[in-house]
């Protein structure tokens, strides 16, 4: 095994090691996991088909439809395993939209800096004051509602703090030993990046794209929920969009609201648990721990002493 592959394997060691001792990251997994495997598996594991009436409309839950029915006669279980391959469909590819981004510029902008990154920056920070969603709502209704448009608008609109977390990553990074090392030895930029940069920048980037996930799930649903998002498409946002439109609020049919509401907070806590645990994990300087001002004190006067 070469010296660059041996990088990648103590990465992925201590990776391993370090699972254990972080409960996040094992709930975040488990969390995760679970969705992945119902969205992989959606049409395996849906009682009916998504396409056909079941039932009478807003019929309460029962053995045969554990969570009811729709204002449109379909099973809101069926809906929901089926509003799960989609969400996650939609959240994974705007995140890697986001990640490809802002990846692309945070380590341009950092290992290059100088003007590059002056003006990579002000693009940056123009994206991060710049209010989301209105943002996504008008870019939506100018291209029309789509699939492939929602996931190109929330990902075009979400890669800014992965840009500003890697750019700042990459400039503590381009002073260590081993890249000066290489510059001296008169590697070329191109060669630096994809051998010593980005297997140091790796765990920084998953823990980032699956963060943008939740962000992305969330969006998609709130451009959904405004009538945004195809109507031929079955989505958690759909299904509750779906749900005011046929008046489930005032009928009492909380079993359409509540189940993709739930849903979507559970996908938010687990990428944001397992995002963290990974980024603490590939970031040793985030796990160092919090030095207190009493503690600094205490060592100040102990110091002085001696």
């Amino acid at each position: 095994m070469n010296v660059h592959g041996k990088k990648w394997w103590r990465a992925a060691r201590n990776l391993r090691l370090r699972w254990a001792n972080s409960p996040s990251l094992v709930l975040g997994c488990v969390i995760v996991g679970g969705f992945t495997i119902v969205a992989l598996f959606a049409h395996l594991l849906e009682p009916y088909s998504v396409h056909s009436q079941v039932g009478q409309v807003f019929a309460a839950p029962s053995l045969r439809h554990p969570l009811g029915i729709d204002g449109g006669g379909y099973d809101v279980l069926s809906l929901l395993i089926e509003g799960t391959r989609v969400s996650l469909l939609i959240g994974s590819a705007a995140s890697v939209v986001a990640m490809a981004i802002g990846g692309s510029i945070g380590i341009v902008a950092g290992y290059i800096g100088g003007r590059v990154d002056a003006v990579l920056m002000r693009i940056t920070d123009y994206f991060i004051v710049i209010p989301a969603l209105p943002l996504m709502i008008i870019v939506s209704a100018v291209w029309g509602p789509s699939l492939t448009h929602v996931i190109f608008v929330v990902g075009l609109l979400l890669w800014s703090p992965t840009a500003r977390v890697v750019r700042a990553h990459v400039l503590s990074l381009r002073e260590r030993g081993f890249i000066r090392r290489a510059q001296a030895m008169g590697a070329s930029n191109w060669r630096i990046v994809i051998h010593h940069v980005l297997p140091h920048s790796w765990a920084l980037l998953v823990a980032n794209t699956v963060i943008t996930v939740a962000s992305a799930i969330f969006f998609e649903a709130a451009l959904a929920f405004l009538g945004l998002e195809s109507a031929n498409t079955i989505s958690w946002g759909t299904m509750i969009e779906l749900s005011f439109q046929r008046a489930a609020v005032s009928a009492g049919a909380w079993w359409t609201i509540l189940p993709p509401g739930i849903c979507i907070a559970l996908i938010v806590l687990g990428c944001n648990l397992l995002g963290t645990a990974l980024e603490h994990t590939g970031n040793p300087r985030a796990r160092l721990p919090h030095v207190s001002r009493r503690r600094f004190q205490i060592a100040t006067d102990e110091g002085t002493h001696s």
